[in-house]
C-alpha cells in the first residue's frame, strides 16, 4: 500500500496560493486529510488562517487531527464546495487571499476498501464521498437503464467498451443485484474483450472512475463552484486547482481562460500550461502521475464611473 495522505504538488500549491508572506486567509475547498492545508498554514505563519471544507466526515476527522497544532488558525466545516458562497457566508469568513481545490479521489478513499471506491478490493458498492448522500454506486449500477449507464461510462470514464459493459451489467443484474465491487469487476472483465484486457490499465479502472464521478456529481460541483471561488477572492488573490481527470481539467481550463479574456477580465492566468509532478514525485507517490495544476490571480475590479453615463435629455 502506498503511503496514505501524501499531498500532491504541495510545493507548487503553496508557491501559487501563498506567493509571499502577505497572504493571510485561505479557503481549502477539499481539505481531505489536511496535507495541503498544513503546508499552506506553515507558509502563512502564525497570522494565517484557513477555512477547510470537505463533504466526507472521515476526512474532516483526519484533518482535525493533522491540523490540531495550528489551533484556532483553522476552521473546519462540513459541506460540498458546490455551495461555496453559502458556506463562506455562514462561516462569516470574508474575502480570501487564495482558494484551493484538490479534485478527484484521495488515497484515503482508495486505502479504505469498505468505502467501495477501489476495484482492487471486494467491498459493498458505495463510492459516496458524503456517506449520507442518497445516491450510491449500487443505485447507479442496479437502476440506471442500459443507455443511461453506457452514457455515464463513456462520458465520465472515456471507456471505448462502454456500451458492451452496460449491456453486461444489465444482463447480470437481472439474475441478481450487483452488490459488491468484486461482483462488478467480474462483470466488467467478462464484457471487455480478452485482447483489450491484456493491454493498458485495469479493465475496471475507467468504469469505476465514471461511477464515482456520477455518484458524487463531481464535474457539476466543479462547474458550479469555480465562479463562486473567483467571487470570494480579494484583488490579487489566487485560485489554484489540482485536477486528475481530463473532464476536471477541461472545466478549470475553460473557466480560467474565459475569466481572463474579454474587455473586463476578472482573472489573470498564472499557468499557460498546467504544472505537472516531477518524475521523482511520481516515483514517491504514483497517484500523482495524472495531476495537473492550474492557477490564476484575481484582478482588481474596474473603478465605478463617477456619475450616470451620457448627458441629460434635451
Amino acid at each position: 500500500m502506498h503511503e496514505p495522505h501524501v499531498p500532491v504538488l504541495a510545493e507548487a500549491v503553496v508557491r501559487y496560493a501563498v506567493p509571499s508572506p502577505g497572504a493571510r486567509s485561505v479557503i481549502d475547498c477539499t481539505v481531505g486529510a489536511g496535507g495541503h492545508a498544513a503546508a499552506l498554514l506553515r507558509a502563512m505563519g502564525p497570522a494565517g488562517r484557513l477555512l477547510g471544507i470537505d463533504r466526507d466526515p472521515d476526512a474532516l476527522r483526519l484533518a482535525a487531527d493533522r491540523l490540531a497544532a495550528f489551533g484556532d488558525q483553522v476552521r473546519l466545516v462540513p459541506g460540498n464546495f458546490a455551495e461555496l458562497g453559502e458556506i463562506v457566508t455562514q462561516s462569516g469568513w470574508g474575502p480570501s487571499d487564495a482558494v484551493v481545490y484538490d479534485f478527484g479521489l484521495s488515497s484515503m478513499h482508495v486505502d479504505r476498501p469498505e468505502r467501495g471506491f477501489s476495484y482492487q478490493h471486494d467491498a459493498p458498492l458505495d463510492m459516496r464521498m458524503d456517506t449520507t448522500a442518497p445516491l450510491s454506486a449500487y443505485d447507479v449500477v442496479n437502476t440506471y437503464d442500459e443507455r443511461h449507464l453506457a452514457r455515464v461510462i463513456r462520458s465520465y470514464g472515456e471507456e471505448r467498451w462502454a456500451s458492451r459493459i452496460a449491456q453486461f451489467i444489465v444482463a447480470a443484474r437481472k439474475r441478481r443485484p450487483i452488490a459488491t465491487t468484486g461482483e462488478l469487476v467480474e462483470v466488467i472483465r467478462a464484457a471487455v474483450p480478452s485482447a483489450a484486457r491484456r493491454v493498458g490499465p485495469h479493465p475496471a479502472r475507467r468504469t469505476f472512475q465514471a461511477l464515482r464521478l456520477e455518484v458524487n456529481k463531481e464535474l457539476e460541483a466543479i462547474q458550479s463552484s469555480l465562479p463562486q471561488a473567483s467571487a470570494e477572492l480579494s484583488p490579487g488573490g489566487r485560485l489554484v486547482a489540482l485536477s486528475y481527470h481530463s473532464g476536471e481539467d477541461r472545466l478549470v481550463k475553460r473557466f480560467m481562460r474565459e475569466e481572463a479574456s474579454g474587455e473586463a477580465p476578472r482573472l489573470r492566468l498564472l499557468t499557460r500550461k498546467p504544472e505537472r509532478p516531477s518524475e521523482e514525485e511520481i516515483a514517491r507517490n504514483p497517484r500523482a502521475s495524472a495531476a495537473r495544476l492550474r492557477a490564476a490571480e484575481r484582478l482588481a475590479a474596474p473603478p465605478e464611473p463617477d456619475g450616470p453615463p451620457g448627458g441629460s435629455a434635451a
